[in-house]
């Protein structure tokens, strides 16, 4: 069974493309690689921002993978206007999901990058994939294949985070594994 382990990137010291990760999210990167050091892993795709590059890099090193980049996994931009309530207006989109502020993107649009994504790859070659990306489209993508996981879940994400997908006669479900 092709299995898919989405990862939300370690602690980082912002949201812009170009910010890195904390000290702390280096550990994190350190944490993760080692997590995965008994699983099988035959390809690694991540988001082009910086904090989702280092979140992987050990991993990749471990394993010898070179980093796949895709520009549909980087962040959801909720508006490039500076949004006081940009917590409530996100929480809105939720609800709503085509609702969209100005010069940002719906979270039916960005749903729809994500899942492209993914979708590829369960159609693809490999067998154990790792894609790294942002909590909130990761949290779209997840309410993509369960209705029930809004915007309480989305607050409730870590840095790192790791879901697992799984496909199994174009049935996909999905389960948390990072609980730390």
């Amino acid at each position: 069974m092709k299995k898919i382990y989405i990862i939300r990137h370690c602690e980082a010291e912002g949201q812009h493309s170009e910010a890195q990760l904390t000290e702390k999210g280096f550990a994190q990167s350190l944490q993760l690689s080692d997590f995965f050091s008994s699983t099988p892993i035959d390809q690694i795709i991540s988001s082009p921002y910086k904090r989702a590059i280092q979140s992987v890099q050990p991993l990749a090193k471990r394993l010898h993978i070179e980093i796949d980049f895709n520009n549909l996994l980087t962040e959801r931009v909720l508006s490039t206007n500076n949004l006081t309530d940009w917590l409530e207006k996100l929480k809105a989109t939720y609800d709503d999901l085509e609702l969209k502020f100005e010069g940002g993107e719906s979270s039916q649009e960005a749903m729809e990058r994500i899942v492209t994504v993914v979708e590829e790859v369960f159609n693809s070659e490999y067998e154990n994939i790792i894609i790294v990306t942002h909590g909130n489209i990761m949290s779209l993508l997840l309410k993509y294949y369960n209705d029930n996981f809004g915007f309480d879940e989305w607050k409730n994400l870590s840095n790192p985070d790791i879901y697992l997908l799984q496909n199994q006669d174009n049935n996909v479900s999905f389960e948390r594994l990072w609980n730390q």
